[in-house]
């Protein structure tokens, strides 16, 4: 599907759903795919892949209508237009601290005029009736640009980073958002990175940026759509399918006496 409509969903303020991409196989992924995610979020800054691995994994998500977001390693231009570039429409960089490191990020991920993104989107041509023209024209308007807000230094220069325009989405890290404010190994349920997130939902309100998170609890995220964190993923597919082969099992033993583990 080109252009994708996830910019449309998140203006409705509704709950926009993903799971994480737990392989790059292409089996694996239609799987995921067929869960009907709104988005997924597709990992390289600490799962050991990188583009050269995704073959056709985000051009087969456009096509079923589910937008792929990359999570890349760092803020560099090097990691955003390839991201892009391989057909992502979302583009989620870590640890953005300063209102220049905003910028910067708006500079390699937007073309002219708005930014200085280079001109290569060769995954057009994996896509029928849609040409490299196409993506330029539509590109600004379409993909988004995802900002994690993970640290102490962040939240203190919040109210600035949210007045930058031309970046669609501030994303709260729990863990490293944590692990900043003195408690390594937390999460949004430690009640000052609950705070803060709270905080942020309300200074985002009125702002034209959507709020997103991550939470593996379906219980947590279901109380953070409710703050507003309505580009929610919610754990993976391998983790709920995981889970529900372990309830089988147990159900099973538990049925015919079977008491191994």
């Amino acid at each position: 599907m080109y252009p994708s409509d996830i910019r449309k969903k998140l203006a409705t303020g509704k709950p926009v759903l993903s799971t994480s991409m737990p392989s790059f196989e292409p089996h694996i992924a239609n799987a995921t795919y067929n869960c009907k995610p709104d988005w997924v979020w597709i990992d390289t800054e600490h799962n050991p892949w990188g583009t050269e691995s995704m073959g056709t994994l985000c051009v087969d998500g456009r096509k079923k209508g589910v937008a792929p977001v990359i999570r890349i390693p760092w803020n560099d231009p090097a990691y955003i237009k390839k991201a892009y570039d391989v057909g992502a429409v979302g583009v989620m960089i870590p640890q953005v601290d300063t209102p220049d490191e905003v910028k910067q990020a708006i500079h390699d991920a937007k073309y002219p005029p708005v930014g200085e993104r280079g001109i290569a989107p060769f995954f057009a041509g994996y896509l029928d009736g849609v040409s490299a023209r196409d993506v330029v024209d539509n590109a600004n308007d379409e993909t988004l640009l995802i900002l994690q807000m993970e640290s102490v230094e962040a939240w203190e220069q919040i109210d600035e980073i949210l007045a930058i325009p031309d970046f669609e989405v501030i994303l709260a890290g729990p863990a490293d958002l944590s692990a900043s404010l003195g408690f390594p190994g937390d999460d949004a349920t430690n009640p000052k990175t609950a705070n803060v997130m709270v905080d942020l939902a309300h200074k985002v309100k009125g702002t034209g940026k959507a709020l997103a998170t991550t939470m593996s609890d379906v219980d947590h995220a279901k109380q953070w759509i409710k703050e507003g964190y309505t580009m929610m993923n919610i754990g993976s597919s391998l983790q709920y399918g995981t889970i529900g082969l372990s309830k089988i099992f147990s159900d099973i033993r538990k049925e015919y006496g079977v008491d191994w583990h």
